[in-house]
């Protein structure tokens, strides 16, 4: 828990539209560092992410991560009452964030035209497969398909196997801060010139296409297709990925120059240390699979741990493979405060991640984690006016 009097988004109020990992994502950085965010959720079950992956007592596990600081509160967006209900927020709201696809808020009188009417000031950030225009603006778009559309997938995995997918939502969580770049810079130009909020469109796609460094212009210039190269990367020797003779794997990146001849001198390749040819990345490239087996050759004849240490030594960017155990075990972890520990409703125990990024003079924290269904609805809509009766006539009718 942070000690920050005033974290540095304190006053800045959230509406959270959107649903599983995209827009939710991006609220939850905001909320890690102070804003109010308040989540709408359908009254029948709310957001599908609390089913999502491994379950503790009939709650996701991941739920309580990506949803805390958060204040849930149920709406059913469709009746023209909960509609009036987000609206009446959205006069005094910062930012709206939403990952519907393009069309549907129009259709439920929230979209930009009729929010940004109310509250001129008002910032909206919208995440979608394809953009707000275009096309394939109407597609239903997933972060697992941007990530094909966007160049990821073609260069993911080995050469002679179809492209892999990365263990997790990369796609989405790429927009999502994409979404808060955006929401921040446009929260400083109304600050700063003038007043008015604006719109920030995110498509996923984009996102992750921004990822792709030189892919256009290598293919622009000349003609060249990046193709899938497995653990190398290409044009860079070398680093790679090698396993060791306890069966484990270390990553190696020693394509620097002195690096290169720290580590073959380290490992017993004197002969390639001093090899003028290999003095220079652009002579180490035709022989990759040389110094690619070279260096496997060494690593199979030890341990993890001693491969480690020789390499650490020698000043060779190199680490271990870490899974989930590695990773909650880790002195540099705790140190940086990257696992924290917290307790679910039960009482029971559970670590969730740090925040990121660390700042110096006003941190994130965690104030609470994800929670229950339409816990907070009571007291914002009491906040807006809506008495006890308001309130349950709204739940009789399934508006709330």
């Amino acid at each position: 828990m942070s000690d920050a009097k005033s974290p540095p988004l304190k006053g800045i109020r959230v509406i959270e539209l959107g649903t599983l990992i995209a827009g939710p994502f991006c609220s939850r950085i905001l909320a890690e560092f102070g804003a109010e965010v308040i989540k709408i959720e359908a009254p029948d079950g709310g957001d599908q992410l609390r089913q999502w992956r491994k379950m503790y007592e009939g709650t996701s596990l991941w739920w309580y991560a990506q949803a805390r600081n958060k204040k849930s509160v149920t709406v059913n967006l469709r009746a023209p009452e909960g509609q009036e209900i987000v609206r009446k927020l959205a006069a005094e709201t910062d930012i709206v964030i939403e990952n519907f696809r393009p069309g549907a808020l129009e259709k439920w009188n929230l979209g930009w035209e009729q929010l940004s009417g109310i509250n001129p000031r008002l910032i909206m950030v919208r995440l979608s497969g394809y953009g707000q225009s275009g096309p394939y603006r109407d597609r239903p778009g997933f972060g697992t398909v941007a990530e094909a559309m966007g160049g990821m997938r073609y260069v993911t995995g080995y050469a002679d196997r179809p492209p892999v997918r990365l263990g997790i939502s990369i796609g989405d969580s790429i927009a999502a801060l994409y979404g808060v770049i955006g929401a921040m810079m446009a929260l400083h130009h109304r600050n700063a010139n003038g007043g008015r909020g604006q719109l920030v469109d995110v498509a996923l796609y984009e996102a992750v296409f921004s990822m792709m460094e030189s892919l256009v212009p290598e293919f622009d210039v000349l003609g060249f297709i990046r193709e899938r190269a497995g653990n190398a990367l290409p044009g860079i020797v070398p680093s790679n990925t090698y396993p060791t003779r306890d069966g484990k794997f270390v990553i190696v990146g020693a394509n620097n120059d002195s690096i290169f001849k720290r580590m073959m001198t380290a490992i017993g390749r004197a002969d390639l240390a001093n090899d003028p040819q290999l003095a220079t990345n652009a002579g180490r490239v035709p022989r990759t699979e040389e110094l690619d087996r070279a260096i496997a050759d060494w690593t199979r004849e030890h341990e993890l741990e001693y491969v480690l240490a020789v390499l650490e030594k020698a000043e060779v960017p190199s680490g271990r493979v870490y899974d989930a155990s590695d990773i909650v075990k880790d002195a540099h972890y705790t140190a940086r405060g990257m696992l924290e520990q917290h307790r679910l409703p039960d009482g029971k125990p559970v670590k969730l991640p740090g925040i990121v990024p660390k700042l110096s003079l006003t941190p994130g924290a965690t104030a609470w984690l994800g929670p229950g269904l339409g816990a907070h609805t009571a007291e914002v809509l009491s906040a807006l006016g809506y008495d006890d009766a308001a309130q349950r006539r709204f739940k009789e009718r399934g508006v709330i």
